[in-house]
């Protein structure tokens, strides 16, 4: 037996799913995901030290930017009409966690939209922090919630 994917045709074609039937619904995600770096990248961070600025406010800029262009990056999403996303840091002694909140009323959920916008600020955060870090790594990437009413 062979199992049922959504996103493929009877031949095993990769297809956009037909989500014209469903109910729209509120929906929310949060995803999460963190940049491990050193200590004293967080220092510098903390004293606004960077050699590129104020890495924070540029990260969230670029996690909700890409949350709102999912549809475009991924191809088989479909694209939605955000109605709200947060990007959101917690900065530990070697990490910074960082969170996206995702919500929508739509047939389909946000969870791809919360993945993109933590990705692309860890990226981003990343980019911005290569000068003075080479041990950085992105990890933990996930889905923490979602939900629809």
């Amino acid at each position: 037996m062979k199992p049922d994917f959504s996103h493929l045709n009877a031949a095993g074609e990769a297809r956009m799913v037909n989500v014209g039937a469903k109910p729209v619904q509120h929906r929310r995600a949060v995803a999460a995901g963190r940049l491990v770096c050193q200590p004293a990248t967080i220092r510098a961070l903390k004293a606004k030290a960077l050699p590129k600025g104020d890495v924070l406010t540029v990260a969230q800029v670029a996690g909700i930017q890409a949350a709102k262009r999912t549809g475009e990056l991924i191809p088989l999403c479909h694209p939605l009409a955000l109605d709200h996303v947060e990007i959101t840091f917690r900065v530990r002694r070697d990490a910074i966690e960082i969170t996206c909140a995702a919500e929508t009323s739509a047939r389909t959920g946000v969870e791809m939209e919360a993945l993109t916008g933590v990705s692309v600020a860890a990226l981003t955060l990343y980019d911005m922090c290569k000068a003075v870090d080479k041990t950085m790594r992105i990890e933990g990437l996930r889905v923490v919630e979602k939900v629809k009413t």
